[in-house]
């Protein structure tokens, strides 16, 4: 049984702005449930955030918003979470780079904003759920118990950023486009058929709260920035950078190395030490992955017993791979059946069972697969 088949709800739907939230709320009224739309202000100073329809959280995008209430029928609210969203994501964002790690910000949004701080001040309003335009699915069991599922259509699954969900999130969340099987084409002729304005609004891709996109100089106005060695395999110097936190694993352009390979062949970052200040670099086989270890574990469901065989994901966009897991002193200790390439301290891991979503933690450290010679 899907959400789609509940009785009708008190649902508030966080309207970004963007065309999927404003479907994903015109759905939930046409449903029959008793939805009022609200728009997150993340941003002390929204103009600093990205115009027009790149970003979600400027002025536009809350007008949008409510252009897209008014035409639905509901009543739409503006709500002030910039200081929540400052602390629990900008500025974990900047101090996990600070160390050295990547960290995947949409996911903690969800996390911390739209599915804790949104969904306790909804809860505490009366309202029964959340609803957002992600594409992925709330399956309801005869039990009553929830999971939470991959989208219908893969190629617009976003269960990966919602991995994070625990149980009693996932028991107040809705996501009306998650058994859509259709191209976004479609979705925004529906918008166009339901007269929502943002139809034709482009999908913002980049993170909101950077301006310009440019995340190694948003990081070096916060940080400073900070010379330091890049180094091959050997620790031989072969570069140098103006701060360890511009660089992630597996990055490949912008490493200005001017000492050229012995092969001839392109060098990739492998580590990041900011204790020490130092990039090293190397090739591409280097960046082969067979192990890691996972912190934070969250489950969107009963923890898992003992070993088992799962598919993971490594990154918003990434594909599926095979491994085991196994829960251990609080831990997650994940072996892949083959290696991978470029996985990063800092991002999540998300495991799946066939569709569904088993949980999500974040990868603290790796084993490198030994490289062929």
């Amino acid at each position: 049984m899907t959400e789609t088949s509940q009785r009708p709800l008190r649902v508030l739907a966080a309207m970004s702005g963007g065309v999927d939230s404003a479907v994903a709320a015109a759905r939930a009224a046409e449903a029959g449930h008793d939805v009022t739309g609200v728009h997150l202000a993340l941003s002390a100073n929204p103009q600093s955030f990205r115009t027009g329809a790149r970003g979600c959280c400027t002025i536009e995008d809350s007008r949008d918003a409510r252009r897209a209430a008014d035409v639905i029928g509901i009543p739409f609210y503006v709500w002030d979470l910039a200081e929540r969203f400052r602390e629990d994501v900008v500025e974990d964002f900047i101090a996990e780079y600070e160390a050295g790690r990547t960290p995947n910000p949409c996911l903690r949004c969800n996390e911390k904003i739209k599915f804790a701080a949104l969904l306790d001040k909804a809860l505490a309003l009366g309202f029964d759920a959340v609803c957002t335009g992600h594409y992925a699915k709330v399956i309801v069991n005869e039990d009553g118990t929830r999971e939470l599922h991959r989208a219908s259509d893969m190629a617009k699954d976003q269960s990966y950023v919602l991995g994070v969900l625990d149980d009693r999130q996932l028991a107040h969340a809705m996501f009306p486009l998650g058994d859509t099987v259709t191209t976004k084409d479609e979705i925004r002729a529906e918008a166009e058929r339901r007269g929502l304005a943002v139809a034709r609004k482009p999908d913002s891709h980049d993170i909101c709260f950077i301006a310009d996109g440019d995340t190694q100089g948003f990081l070096a106005n916060r940080l400073g920035k900070s010379e330091g060695d890049i180094v091959d395999e050997v620790g031989a110097k072969v570069g140098t950078h103006e701060g360890a936190y511009g660089f992630t694993i597996g990055q490949r352009k912008g490493l200005r190395i001017g000492t050229p390979a012995a092969d001839g062949k392109p060098r990739y970052v492998l580590d990041i030490s900011p204790v020490d200040n130092t990039v090293t670099v190397g090739p591409a086989a280097s960046l082969d992955v067979s192990a890691l270890t996972a912190i934070k574990p969250r489950w969107c469901g009963a923890a898992p017993t003992g070993p088992g065989t799962y598919t993971a994901q490594l990154r918003a966009h990434g594909g599926e791979t095979t491994v085991t897991a196994e829960l251990v002193d609080g831990s997650l200790d994940v072996a892949f059946t083959e290696p991978v390439r470029g996985v990063a301290p800092g991002q999540a891991i998300v495991l799946y069972d066939g569709t569904r979503v088993v949980g999500s933690a974040t990868i603290a450290t790796t084993t490198r697969a030994t490289a062929s010679v």
